[in-house]
């Protein structure tokens, strides 16, 4: 090293790199006296190479593989260990599609087939075939899944039977883990007790004998018939019997005509016999200069759950234009809030009552979504409905809106969005459990479309 510049230290370091690799390449393009000490390196040869690098292999996203020591240790457990890897790979794959798309097969519309093909939720999409089935899996967040075939089980259990769920549009991930734990764990389902199984089928028959009646003995008169989507009965009478454990003591409903008068009768508590009153205009006194319809008539009233918890209702007056009552629901909320000094919002709730074509066509509702989590109008989430009759008035569905859902708009929240075939009354409480534990644990809106 005596020949050579004595000016060099440590700072020419990346200097003397680039020498020797041009070295490597053609020791004549190096001045001679470079030339003598490259080759002099201990083990070097004439035209050997030295590597200033580390010593071990170097890692990269595809070539993970350990020292060269190691490798020979562990190549005969190479081929396994990638067709592992690539196995769990094609499953996560699948898993996230399950959660993204599923719901576009789900047995939600009683009235129409089931007829989507959706090729990212078909395992043979992603290579699997009747012999991967028994293959084992690692922990998922479905209980007793164990092999692949039982975690596509479980996907099609949880995504694709009566409900059909959207929520990977959220950013938080706290609330996509908290809603892939809840429904993955349970497989969307819900172990109803026999009191309760009873006490859905009373509500159903009660809203069913309701429009029944109407229907005879009120022929040709204007009633927006609740028909064909009598699960709300039930599911309101649930969500209520939930709010009342979670602390809710103040309940305003917000709701279109439709169903509007078997909502008085078999969840407000209003005597049938005043209803039909109405029908027949026995009191018209009561109305004069009023000039409003009984399928525009609020109620208050008191309900008792079966734990004894006491909520008291309201039932908004609603004007023709349906949907304007959506703030004014939302208002009255928060003032009980704030006259009680709810700084919580865990003591009033908003169940929203809406049709399909009227949550999409209207603009208040995407106006009072909007509004929703503001400091100054916030009221720890309300519970949207719709009531999914797939017609406006007389208007199709592909003629009404633009988007796949009635309730698309709701994403602009971020809100989870639960569809469910309104004739698996099992499916609907498993939903509207869903529902208020989120509105509840989170303090935001969520919506559950009922067909």
């Amino acid at each position: 090293m005596d020949d050579v510049d004595p000016s060099l230290h440590a700072s020419s370091l990346a200097f003397v790199e680039e020498l020797y690799l041009t070295y490597l390449e053609d020791p004549d393009e190096v001045p001679e006296t470079w030339r003598r000490y490259f080759a002099d390196l201990p083990g070097n040869g004439a035209l050997g190479r030295t590597s200033f690098g580390p010593t071990f292999k170097r890692r990269s996203l595809f070539d993970p593989g350990g020292t060269r020591a190691a490798a020979s240790t562990i190549d005969s457990h190479t081929d396994a260990s990638t067709a592992d890897a690539e196995l769990t790979q094609r499953l996560d794959r699948l898993i996230r599609n399950f959660r993204v798309r599923a719901h576009r097969v789900a047995d939600l519309n009683p009235l129409g087939p089931r007829n989507h093909v959706i090729p990212e939720i078909d395992p043979a999409y992603y290579g699997f075939t009747e012999a991967d089935m028994g293959k084992p899996v690692l922990a998922t967040t479905f209980a007793n899944a164990k092999t692949v075939g039982d975690v596509i089980a479980a996907l099609r259990e949880t995504y694709t039977r009566a409900i059909g769920v959207q929520f990977m549009h959220i950013d938080d991930l706290e609330v996509r883990k908290w809603l892939q734990a809840r429904m993955e764990r349970s497989r969307n389902r819900i172990e109803l007790p026999r009191d309760t199984q009873l006490r859905i089928l009373t509500k159903l028959t009660d809203a069913v004998m309701f429009e029944e009646f109407i229907q005879k003995k009120f022929v040709g008169a204007k009633s927006f018939s609740l028909e064909g989507g009598e699960s709300l009965i039930p599911l309101l009478d649930l969500a209520l019997e939930k709010a009342g454990s979670q602390g809710v003591r103040d309940v305003v409903i917000g709701m279109a005509h439709r169903g509007r008068l078997n909502v008085l009768a078999n969840i407000m508590g209003k005597h049938p016999r005043a209803i039909f009153r109405e029908f027949e205009d026995k009191d018209p006194e009561l109305h004069r200069g009023r000039g409003d319809v009984k399928y525009h008539l609020g109620y208050s009233n008191d309900w008792v759950t079966q734990a004894g918890d006491t909520i008291h209702m309201s039932l908004a007056f609603n004007p023709s234009h349906l949907e304007f009552v959506n703030p004014v629901a939302m208002g009255r909320v928060r003032a009980k809030q704030d006259r009680v000094g709810d700084v919580e919002r865990e003591q009033g709730l908003v169940v929203l009552i809406h049709g399909d074509a009227a949550f999409i066509g209207e603009g208040v509702v995407q106006e009072t979504l909007n509004m929703s989590e503001l400091a100054g109008y916030e009221v720890g989430g309300a519970l949207h409905v719709i009531v999914n009759n797939q017609i406006g008035f007389t208007t199709g569905l592909d003629q009404g809106r633009s988007t796949t859902y009635a309730s698309d708009v709701a994403k602009m929240l971020q809100s989870p969005i639960f569809h469910v075939n309104g004739e698996d009354p099992e499916a609907v409480a498993q939903v509207i459990e869903l529902a208020m534990d989120f509105r509840h644990a989170f303090k935001r809106d969520v919506v559950v479309d009922m067909y």
